[in-house]
């Protein structure tokens, strides 16, 4: 499934994307495929499968504690394509959410070739810059994968062009400076970055960084296309004392998060 089919699709219903982050291997691999798979059930559209990465630079301390407990428990790259067709067959577009040093030294064209043989819909890249991006962008359209990179608050009107332009199913819009995590509010830098975006691109845009409930992802939603929530998943998981609790919080947060998304 790819991302434009997810937003057509949501647009015919009229209303918003709901995409979800949660990484590979936490609590451990088992329990963290059927996370996903719960996710998708709850209302999930687009699944960011996460890789585990041992320097998440602009990640907070609720997904850097899961990456690390993920890496210790002997996650590695290889299984993100066990997540990425457990997401698939669950009936959500997977977009792998990964710094870039993971895949180059998994090999580019390799992973890109297993994303695709996977049901993968591509790659969202944090810490990838478009100028620096060929062999992903040789590798994307060889194997037809959509690529999301990122922009901030701060970025220029030249900075948003040449990023859109590399773009193929939607941007992701950073609505904070800083690293990701929940927050008691949602950022007021957010909707004046979605105005200059639909100013140079017509991809939908995606707001993530910080939504932790309902009424957040509501107001993402009055403004944006898609409504991205990490933290506040992984948290279901860490914060839970046993596997069906945690699965059962991670059901209940999604469910009012789509409601949210299709009001």
């Amino acid at each position: 499934m790819s991302v434009q089919t997810v937003f057509d699709a949501a647009h015919a219903e009229q209303r918003r994307v709901l995409i979800g982050y949660l990484p590979v291997g936490f609590p451990n691999l088992p329990e963290s495929l059927a996370a996903m798979r719960t996710i998708v059930a709850a209302g999930v559209d687009i699944v960011e499968v996460g890789v585990p990465y041992s320097d998440p630079v602009i990640d907070g301390p609720t997904i850097a504690a899961a990456a690390q407990a993920a890496l210790e428990s002997g996650t590695r790259v290889r299984h993100v394509f066990d997540a990425v067709e457990a997401v698939a067959e669950a009936g959500a577009a997977p977009m792998v959410m990964s710094y870039w040093n993971p895949i180059e030294r998994y090999g580019v064209a390799e992973f890109a070739r297993q994303l695709a043989l996977s049901g993968g819909a591509g790659i969202i890249t944090p810490d990838l810059l478009p100028e620096e991006a060929g062999e992903w962008l040789s590798a994307s359209d060889r194997y037809q994968l959509d690529r999301a990179f990122l922009v901030a608050p701060s970025s220029t009107d030249a900075r948003l062009v040449s990023t859109t332009r590399a773009c193929r199913g939607f941007v992701y819009a950073a609505s904070v400076m800083g690293v990701t995590g929940i927050r008691e509010a949602t950022s007021g830098c957010a909707p004046e970055l979605v105005r200059r975006l639909r100013a140079i691109t017509e991809l939908p845009v995606g707001v993530g960084l910080g939504v932790s409930d309902g009424v957040q992802a509501a107001a993402v939603a009055s403004y944006a296309d898609a409504v991205i929530v990490g933290s506040a998943l992984v948290r279901c998981l860490s914060d839970a004392p046993d596997s069906d609790s945690g699965q059962q919080a991670l059901h209940e947060l999604v469910v009012s998060l789509a409601a949210a998304v299709r009001e």
